[in-house]
């Protein structure tokens, strides 16, 4: 089958809706599709990276004037122009390929029905990958990775009722690197180590933050810097200043996930991750779409949810790390999210592509 991904990044928007849909991308074309990627370049955007793992790539153009929209979805701004012009722009792209596409997969906040109705005329089915139930979609297909309490009731009214809907972490879209060590040993030592890592670009500048927050307690720290973060050299020095170990723009991150004991960082798809290796976390929302699941998941009683970025300071961050240091055996922490993903949401999700 010919299937193409219509998704963003950049420093606003963040890089983990490239990264999942590109796991994903991965993963359909072993099962022996062929893959295609349209995406707007923003600043900040990785489509040099999708091309870097073979893909085809087709850019639509950056608008310099930043986009106001006027609609009502919350994140239309975010695809920097109307949503009537992206999808003719996206249609043009189509037609260029002069193949016929099967599945068109959507990852974007700002996208809803009105833009997959006018995709419907080329694309006969759609995917879409959502985690905010704020907008109507047409779609057939509908992927929330994210763990609520009422998954299904959020969804209610805004998809087509033959819309198959794939709700939970148990379809979470997870890169090689954390299912292969899935099964591996936390070294559980008295010594504990702790991984900072607030995504891609941690615009709201909450590392540092972090940084500040542990810098008085024993531990061994490893802090992580994504691709697009404007405060790379800043975090690095006070890496070198407090002793703790600097990781840019990484390859490896799950073995510093699994050398964990636990991590310091924002909510979003790291969370399943995370739950992969068995890694608690101090969570902070970074972006108002991250409270509902931040909530969601403390409720689990897995990680420590603090609250939005705005209202937290290094004295939270503190706090809610000294608590972790005091529980007696954050082993059965690990165990209870190794049971919640296992690693294999990806290869369930292809399967219904294929129906």
């Amino acid at each position: 089958m010919n299937i193409c991904f219509r998704v963003d990044a950049s420093t606003n928007i963040g890089t983990g809706h490239i990264m999942r849909c590109l796991t994903f991308a991965e993963e359909l074309r072993e099962s022996g599709h062929t893959i295609y990627f349209v995406c707007r370049l923003h600043h900040g955007n990785l489509s040099h990276l999708i091309a870097e793992k073979g893909f085809f790539i087709y850019t639509l153009k950056n608008y310099e004037k930043k986009y106001i929209s006027p609609n009502q979805i919350k994140h239309g701004s975010w695809l920097g122009t109307s949503i009537e012009q992206d999808a003719l722009e996206t249609k043009k792209v189509l037609l260029s390929c002069e193949v016929q596409f099967d599945w068109m997969i959507i990852d974007h906040y700002a996208i809803d029905k009105s833009w997959e109705q006018k995709i419907k005329e080329l694309v006969p089915n759609i995917l879409v990958i959502d985690d905010l139930a704020d907008r109507e979609h047409v779609c057939d297909i509908l992927l929330d990775q994210n763990y609520y309490s009422n998954a299904y009731e959020r969804y209610y009214g805004l998809i087509p009722k033959n819309c198959k809907l794939l709700l939970g972490p148990e379809y979470a879209l997870l890169r090689e690197e954390f299912i292969k060590l899935h099964e591996s040993t936390k070294l559980n030592s008295k010594h504990k180590t702790v991984l900072i890592f607030y995504g891609g670009s941690d615009p709201t500048n909450d590392t540092i933050k972090a940084i500040n927050a542990i810098e008085s307690f024993d531990l061994t720290v490893h802090v992580v810097v994504g691709p697009t973060n404007q405060n790379k050299e800043k975090i690095e020095e006070l890496c070198i200043n407090k002793n703790m170990t600097f990781h840019y723009n990484i390859n490896y991150m799950a073995k510093l996930m699994l050398l964990a004991d636990f991590a310091i960082c924002a909510g979003g798809s790291t969370t399943w991750e995370r739950y992969c290796l068995g890694t608690p976390a101090v969570l902070t929302a970074v972006a108002y779409n991250q409270i509902e699941l931040c909530e969601n998941v403390h409720e689990l009683g897995i990680d420590q949810y603090i609250g939005v970025h705005d209202s937290i300071s290094s004295d939270s961050i503190k706090t809610a790390v000294e608590s972790f240091l005091n529980i007696n055996d954050i082993t059965k922490l690990s165990d209870k999210a190794r049971k919640i993903v296992d690693g294999n949401g990806k290869k369930r999700v292809s399967k219904y592509l294929s129906l």
